[in-house]
């Protein structure tokens, strides 16, 4: 599947890196991945002369000296671009020294708002691992919503007078102080709003499933949907599609332990969504049950687990990035079906593996990847493509009222066979990472034109018909304050 391009990197130290997020960070229209620094400078490395180049130096994003692990991206403000979470973590868990960056622009240079005085009090001291962004009244404005080690999960918004408050408790997401390792955000069992799934260790997990309320309040319910697996430490987590069925599973990679695949097609909650008290979830969405083959399910020190076509043949690829020992590569074949499939230059042997991220960083249509290394030793990035195929493919980026990414966003394409694909637009990546804003899908050899509907976080909708493959196609909100061309 894989060839190595590592030397596409610019400049390419060892270094201890963990988290990656893809972000429009100079905005350019282009996107760059951030990359965390764990006791060394983040780097933001920007497509520039077919290299890979780090634009971090001499920017208040490299804060050099710090402990950074996690990252997401998201439109805090409502100014139509992304502000960057950076989350630092010094000790394992418990309460840490150093807190959390949130770098916001400002007059076109990057502030630190947990460093601005109106906010201090409110400044993340708890070890935690993750990060992911939610918009959870439809607004276009997103929080930060942050898995602590040992202490209460945090929900970082922007007051109308402008000062960040923690809406944890007000919101519904507090419950008691676990091992919180991973996140995402997504309409999982809603039917748009966006849900909240957390991955934990030493606990079960949580899902927290929007109320569908203005107040964008939400209620535990993993015991309800099958998802607790109390017994397993939770590590990496993607989002896949269920081929044929419009609804989305998850991939749980959990820490030496078996690994998990859970598709809506278990026993839901007694009376369904609506027993809950759920006007937004699908009211036919049972609960999830785990279908992973014995091959998937082998136990790894694993890490990022990400779902993408990276060939291009309109089903999705599963990528488990492990720690020390062999990354591997799932293909899906069928729903539910994945086997393992050939890894190429992404074997890794060696590697010690801790974050990853995809995007078609270049713009020719195919997604790359980028895997970090570090923890226990210093290693380069490694930087990977798929090999060259003739298949096609459609990119899609839904936008905010404001014209930010829509992240969390669901989009769906129907090919000319009429077959159907979903994404969502991603809001954080499972464990430490935040991929691409955009809905990329594989067409194998297709070459007619496809239907596209996107439907938002506030339940905002629209299709386009007989749309031009090979493409990416940016879409504005029906209700934006200015429209952006495709």
């Amino acid at each position: 599947m894989f060839k190595d391009v590592s030397d596409l990197i610019a400049v390419n130290p060892s270094k201890l890196h963990y988290g990656v997020c893809v972000s429009d960070i100079d905005s350019d229209g282009q996107m760059e991945f951030f990359v965390c620094g764990f006791g060394s400078e983040n780097q933001v490395l920007k497509w520039k002369n077919e290299k890979l180049m780090n634009i971090a130096p001499g920017t208040l994003l490299e804060d050099p000296g710090r402990s950074a692990i996690g990252v997401a991206a998201g439109d805090l403000d409502g100014d139509g671009e992304e502000e960057i979470y950076v989350l630092n973590t010094d000790t394992f868990l418990g309460r840490k020294k150093l807190t959390d960056r949130l770098f916001s622009k400002s007059d076109g240079s990057w502030v630190d708002l947990f460093s601005l005085p109106i906010n201090m009090d409110e400044a993340n001291m708890c070890a935690g691992r993750s990060v992911c962004c939610v918009d959870r009244t439809g607004s276009g404005r997103y929080g930060f919503f942050v898995a602590n080690y040992g202490g209460m999960m945090k929900l970082f918004e922007l007051s109308e007078t402008g000062f960040l408050e923690d809406k944890a408790l007000e919101a519904g997401l507090i419950t008691y102080p676990t091992g919180g390792r991973a996140l995402l955000s997504l309409p999982l069992v809603s039917h748009h709003a966006m849900d909240i799934f957390a991955g934990n260790e030493g606990g079960p997990n949580f899902l927290f499933v929007h109320s569908g309320k203005e107040n964008g309040a939400y209620a535990e319910c993993a015991k309800a949907y099958g998802l607790m697996d109390s017994m397993e430490n939770c590590r990496g987590i993607a989002v896949i599609d269920i081929i044929d069925t419009g609804s989305f599973g998850l991939a749980c990679g959990n820490w030496q332990g078996p690994h998990r695949l859970f598709i809506p097609s278990g026993p839901g909650p007694i009376g369904g969504a609506k027993a809950l008290g759920f006007p937004d979830a699908e009211p036919t969405l049972g609960g999830f049950k785990d279908v992973a083959s014995a091959e998937m399910a082998r136990p790894s020190p694993i890490r990022t687990v990400i779902a993408a076509d990276f060939d291009n043949d309109g089903f999705e690829e599963l990528f488990f990035n492990n720690i020390g020992t062999n990354n591997r590569l799932f293909r899906q074949t069928s729903a539910g079906c994945w086997i393992e499939a050939d890894i190429g230059d992404a074997l890794e042997t060696n590697g010690l593996g801790t974050g990853a991220a995809v995007a078609d960083i270049d713009n020719d249509g195919c997604l790359e990847l980028l895997v970090a290394h570090g923890e226990t030793r210093p290693q380069p990035l490694s930087f990977f493509k798929p090999h060259e195929n003739t298949n096609s493919w459609m990119r899609v980026m839904p936008l905010t009222k404001q014209g930010a990414p829509a992240r969390g966003a669901s989009v769906r394409l129907t090919d000319e066979t009429g077959r159907t694909q979903k994404r969502v637009i991603d809001a954080g990546s499972g464990y430490l990472c935040c991929m691409e804003p955009i809905a990329h899908f594989g067409l194998g050899q297709l070459r007619g034109p496809v239907d596209v509907s996107v439907c938002w976080p506030d339940g905002a909708s629209l299709t386009l018909q007989g749309v031009e493959i090979r493409q990416c196609l940016r879409l504005s909100h029906p209700k934006a304050v200015a429209k952006v061309s495709a």
